[in-house]
């Protein structure tokens, strides 16, 4: 079969596709025909080594796909046939995949691959930063950070499906377009932060606010309300920020971590993605996705992440 395979850590540059061996199926795992994968920039972080997870050379990248299950135990609820999405730590930009069942998840039938494939690590983990650490409950107000990118859109998307009031924060009225398509209620440019969102707030101020972006959040912080919180997903920008705790303390509110990996060591995403297929069937959910060609493509979808040119999720077919 066909494997996208990083051998060097030159970044996107050093994917090449190789022949490999077709994946054997261990006990206790299921056998997928991948149909489609979705590049992510954990891949861009470790096509360079800069990525916590430092997989021994060569091996291939790719976390979010879908597919067709080949073969699977003969008690798994994942019979041949069967469409799944699935998300993993690496390894998915394959033609084939032998993964663990706890990996997977079932997709319905008026689904395409390319959606699903968009789904798992971006929507798991707004789910995650939004229900498990944000604690966020109908009528709350919700500022998503980097809200054009994967898991911007797709925090707009989950916090409006679970009754929130949502303000998208970017960096152009083109990106401010895809926020508002996506689901968000209010768009606003970086430079109008946080001004205009204490004036769509009544002064009132948001309830959360979902960080992508990372870097300088002084003004994330002063469009707070008491209690409010900062859910820290990533550093997009490339420069983790630093918090005065002072200011916290002065406000009653505080910075939360988000490391979505729980999910699968506590055992939990399974109760998630039901969740998410739930908003998903009540029309909440549709993820913004961009045709990026094949896996011969991987490495120039890596290079678009690389120039933060992409909004919403590059899929890919296999």
């Amino acid at each position: 079969m066909r494997a996208v395979m990083i051998t060097g850590l030159n970044g996107p540059a050093a994917l090449q596709i190789h022949d490999v061996d077709d994946p054997v199926r261990a006990a206790g795992e299921v056998l997928v025909e991948v149909k489609a994968v979705a590049p992510a920039f954990p891949d861009l972080l470790m096509s360079k080594g800069e990525y916590q997870v430092k997989p021994e050379l060569p091996f291939s990248p790719g976390s979010d796909f879908a597919g067709v299950v080949l073969d699977g135990p003969a008690d798994s609820e994942f019979r041949p046939g069967a469409r799944i999405a699935g998300c993993l730590s690496y390894g998915a930009a394959a033609e084939k995949l032998a993964v663990t069942e706890d990996r997977i998840y079932p997709i319905p039938d008026e689904m395409s691959f390319e959606d699903a494939a968009a789904l798992p690590m971006n929507y798991l983990t707004a789910h995650f930063a939004l229900v498990t650490r944000g604690g966020l409950v109908k009528g709350d107000t919700v500022m998503v950070l980097g809200a054009s990118g994967g898991v911007g859109s797709a925090a707009i998307q989950v916090a409006a499906g679970l009754g929130a009031e949502v303000i998208a924060v970017v960096s152009s009225e083109e990106r401010a377009a895809v926020a508002r398509e996506a689901g968000a209620h209010h768009s606003v440019l970086r430079e109008e932060v946080p001004d205009r969102v204490r004036q769509l707030t009544d002064g009132a101020g948001v309830d959360i606010v979902v960080d992508v972006v990372g870097g300088d959040i002084r003004n994330a912080l002063r469009c707070l309300a008491p209690f409010g919180r900062v859910m820290a997903v990533g550093f997009a920008s490339g420069e983790i920020p630093t918090v005065k705790v002072n200011r916290l303390l002065l406000t009653n509110t505080d910075v939360r971590g988000v490391e979505s990996d729980y999910l699968w060591t506590q055992g939990t995403s399974r109760q998630a993605w039901d969740d998410l297929l739930d908003l998903s069937g009540r029309g909440f959910i549709t993820p913004v996705v961009r045709s990026g060609g094949n896996l011969d493509n991987y490495g120039a979808a890596l290079e678009n992440l690389s120039a933060r040119s992409v909004i919403g999720r590059i899929v890919l077919t296999v």
